[in-house]
């Protein structure tokens, strides 16, 4: 075998996962693990912690799994000086031990602390592997969530479900035209960091960026907000305020919560867009402007028209390319992206390193309904680094340990609401023909029957002689 430094490097394939085996057993007592080599590991042999970080720092960004083998050799002295490697976010550590080293509270905390897994030594390969090969999976995501800003789909946003490879598709070309571009989506899914990356893909981004929040600005002071005023234009303007869409100029005016301007301002908005040109408050010269609309709310527009709070011809200038942002709810693993990218982004702020989230943390994530969406999953995380106890982040730590209380739907009951949600859209079709919605549904009258009996559905035939009720 080849030594390298105190380490020994048992070379595996090109490709192999990493493996370090600590320990400083004597003879008898370390296991040859030639088993594991050939299940495709790359096994390094380890005697102490700073062997460990020279291993570990060598690449980073390079998964690895470790097997600390606690039988015989190390002192509590030793394994104080294993902080910094048993912390590492690039390594996920397995403890081996004798069955009667569980009953020792150091051995206990350690494994608690810091491991993913133990096993007792010696125990069959096979398991071995399934053991540190989850170890060493939990690593790899811990790899990708430190860089996962730069993996994302599109100018940093984090995700890559369904929707949100949509939503990059459609700013990727939208970013491409200098048409006005609306975003729609709840009050924290990111519509601002959609609209910069917009800019920042654009002609326009060697030029401004300027934000204004149509709904924090009071009614009385939003129009000197966007247009400026000159001095002495009303008690208290001291000198002249540029406004925020001369401010934009030639760059991107974002406005945010768009449906929060009051009818007067949409009118002054208006007028802008259809002459290209602003008259700040106390003023008569009309100044040329160059800039790109984005708006953004969390309003249903549409419904803002029809109640007259909101002028449509304004509404057809804003809305011509409409972006739909996600909830978090509807988002799947971009949940556990985000709250990866939370914990990597704020674990200074802690008084302990930590590992990452428990496995009731992670069905707590994926239980909560996130009406805050991403500004909330991100805040609750930062607030989990300072508070928590353990290593790992618990639901508790979370404040959701109440979502678990509600178990998620078995897959008997997903099935049937779907059943019963297909069946009501289709009788709404077909009027209550139960011959139509049978056919539609591709399943026999008598079929259709027994199902709406089953899900307590009610409904008559009017062009059948046959008319039933079925509750």
């Amino acid at each position: 075998m080849a030594i390298e430094g105190t380490q020994e490097a048992l070379s595996g394939a090109p490709g192999a996962r990493e493996l370090i085996y600590v320990t400083r057993g004597g003879a008898g007592r370390v296991l040859a693990l030639g088993g594991l080599q050939q299940m495709g590991w790359n096994l390094r042999r380890a005697p102490d912690a700073r062997s460990v970080l020279r291993i570990l720092q060598r690449d980073t960004r390079q998964p690895h799994a470790a097997l600390l083998d606690l039988r015989e050799g190390f002192t509590q002295q030793d394994l104080a000086e294993f902080g910094g490697a048993l912390s590492a976010a690039n390594v996920g550590w397995v403890a081996g031990i004798d069955a009667r080293q569980l009953d020792e509270e150091p051995v206990r905390k350690l494994i608690r602390d810091y491991c993913y897994d133990y096993l007792t030594l010696p125990c069959p390969e096979a398991v071995m592997n399934t053991v540190i090969g989850h170890a060493h999976g939990m690593a790899s995501l811990a790899c990708e969530g430190g860089d996962v800003t730069s993996e994302a789909g599109f100018d940093g946003m984090i995700g890559e479900s369904g929707a949100m490879r949509t939503l990059c598709r459609t700013l990727r070309k939208a970013a491409l035209t200098e048409a006005p571009v609306f975003i729609a989506g709840e009050t924290g899914t990111g519509k601002e960091l959609a609209a910069m990356a917009v800019h920042r893909h654009s002609r326009r981004h060697a030029h401004p960026f300027v934000a204004i929040n149509c709904g924090a600005i009071p009614h009385s002071l939003i129009q000197s907000e966007l247009f400026g005023y000159e001095r002495g234009a009303f008690t208290g303007a001291q000198q002249r305020k540029l406004g925020r869409i001369e401010m934009a100029n030639g760059g991107t005016l974002f406005l945010d919560e768009i449906g929060d301007l009051p009818l007067e301002s949409q009118a002054s908005l208006l007028r802008f867009l259809q002459q290209g040109s602003i008259e700040r408050l106390g003023g008569h010269e009309q100044i040329p402007i160059d800039v790109r609309i984005i708006s953004a709310t969390h309003h249903d527009l549409d419904l803002a028209v029809a109640d007259g709070r909101f002028r449509a011809d304004l509404y057809h200038r804003l809305c011509v390319l409409r972006l739909q942002q996600p909830p978090l709810r509807e988002r799947g693993s971009d949940i556990d992206r985000i709250a990866e990218y939370a914990l990597q982004r704020y674990s200074q702020e802690g008084h302990r390193t930590l590992k990452g989230f428990a496995p009731c943390a992670r069905q707590a994530l994926h239980s909560h309904g996130w009406p805050g969406n991403v500004r909330e999953l991100i805040n609750r995380v930062r607030q989990a680094v300072v508070m928590a106890e353990g290593r790992l982040i618990t639901a508790a730590d979370l404040h959701i340990e109440n979502a678990l209380a509600t178990p998620p739907p078995t897959l008997d009951e997903v099935r049937d609401a779907a059943t019963r949600n297909a069946i009501e859209h289709s009788l709404h079709r077909n009027r209550g023909r139960l011959v139509d919605v049978a056919r539609e549904l591709g399943v026999s009258r008598v079929t259709l029957y027994r199902l709406m009996q089953r899900h307590g559905l009610r409904a008559s035939d009017p062009e059948s002689p046959n008319t039933i009720s079925v509750a």
